[in-house]
């Protein structure tokens, strides 16, 4: 079995912030929380942190800012900030992705922090066959370009 990825969540409303831990934990990240900027800092520098969602207005630290830090830690982390009162990236631009609040279901969420995560892992390794076997089998393809 491999091992779950962890995901980081952070948002200073409680509510939201079990919400979302509920969400993905059913489908099978292991989730860790924070509350504050400051807390999500501590626990991103212990490491292991696959993913960061955070909500972008928070108080004494925003989402921008602590994107901005925990790049300056780990940049290849993919991190995503989730905003219900920002409607477009021009305040989230430290993030890799912005997904604002109501206009953006569970479901696409989702499925944005799979490909995320499966983005820092890397492509799958599959076998390719070689560049000429993939010509000969479409000429006409070829003639084209």
């Amino acid at each position: 079995m491999r091992p779950r990825k962890i995901i980081l969540c952070v948002d200073d409303n409680e509510q939201a912030l079990s919400v979302r831990k509920f969400l993905l934990e059913t489908r099978g990240y292991r989730v860790l929380t924070a509350l504050s900027g400051e807390e999500a800092l501590e626990i991103f520098r212990g490491g292991g942190i696959d993913l960061v969602l955070s909500d972008l207005l928070m108080p004494q630290m925003d989402g921008n800012e602590l994107v901005r830090r925990m790049k300056e830690i780990t940049p290849e982390v993919p991190m995503i900030l989730v905003s219900g009162t920002v409607k477009s990236f021009d305040r989230a631009n430290r993030a890799d992705a912005f997904l604002p609040k109501g206009a953006c279901n569970p479901l696409e969420m989702l499925e944005r922090i799979r490909i995320m995560i499966a983005r820092k892992r890397g492509p799958k390794k599959a076998a390719l066959r070689p560049y000429h076997d993939v010509h000969a089998e479409q000429p006409a393809v070829a003639a084209i370009a």
